[in-house]
């Protein structure tokens, strides 16, 4: 891509992103600073051939990890507050999430300046109680506690269909809202960015996320406590780890 970007980008931007140059409803986004910033800042790059409409982006799939961070780095950089980022993460190969090294260095960035990241992990049952998976998963929460993200974990499983979506909340600003991970290299589907109705993100993910003792990170520790130590011996024992996902 960087060989052709002098050839193609102006043809695209225009294309791309005209229409949220030309909107009219500025004071109607939940964050209209936000919002202008954000537009700024995608006249400026390279983003392939989109829809939009006021208050509403839709991108491919490709180009969901730039963007990613561009919307993180735009809060970072914007007098929106809360310095907050929510995410549920359909979980289902955890070894994508750590290749996403560039989106993981903006969630550092954040959180290095006060900013705080809360990251849902939704997997299946049957994903719970597989060692390949238990391993690469652990590892991967692992790290996002390092960087220091409050991890949690909710079955998929036993929640509704509009809560088990792969979804990135900033703020109250913007929503990311991507498609279910298909491959490392993000060549299916498109992926939306809404800069109206946050709200209604913002409580979806709260309701996934519980309180008290099912809230999601007492869940991952009691996933952690059962697993972790059959891994860590290399004695997993499927039936094990299948009552103690069940007793989540």
């Amino acid at each position: 891509m960087p060989g052709t970007c002098a050839v193609v980008r102006p043809v695209a931007v225009r294309r791309a992103f005209s229409p949220l140059r030309q909107s009219t409803s500025l004071k109607f986004m939940d964050d209209p600073q936000y919002f202008d910033l954000v537009r700024a800042q995608l006249e400026n790059q390279l983003i392939s051939d989109s829809g939009s409409s006021d208050g509403h982006l839709q991108v491919y799939a490709k180009d969901v990890p730039r963007l990613s961070v561009l919307l993180i780095d735009t809060l970072l950089d914007s007098p929106t507050q809360p310095k907050q980022i929510l995410a549920a993460d359909l979980t289902t190969d955890p070894g994508l999430l750590t290749q996403r090294r560039e989106y993981l260095a903006a969630n550092r960035r954040l959180l290095e300046a006060g900013g705080s990241v809360h990251r849902l992990f939704i997997a299946s049952e049957n994903d719970l109680c597989r060692e390949e998976f238990a391993r690469a998963f652990v590892s991967l929460v692992d790290h996002h506690r390092q960087l220091g993200v409050t991890c949690g974990l909710a079955v998929r499983d036993r929640l509704g269909a509009d809560q088990a979506v792969d979804v990135v909340v900033i703020a109250a600003a913007a929503v990311l809202v991507e498609e279910e991970q298909g491959d490392a290299e993000y060549t299916n589907g498109r992926s939306s960015v809404y800069f109206q109705g946050v709200q209604q993100w913002t409580n979806r993910f709260e309701s996934a996320w519980g309180q008290g003792e099912h809230a999601a990170p007492r869940l991952l520790q009691a996933y952690d406590a059962v697993a972790r130590p059959m891994l860590d011996s290399d004695t997993w024992d499927t039936d094990h780890a299948a009552q103690a996902v069940a007793a989540l």
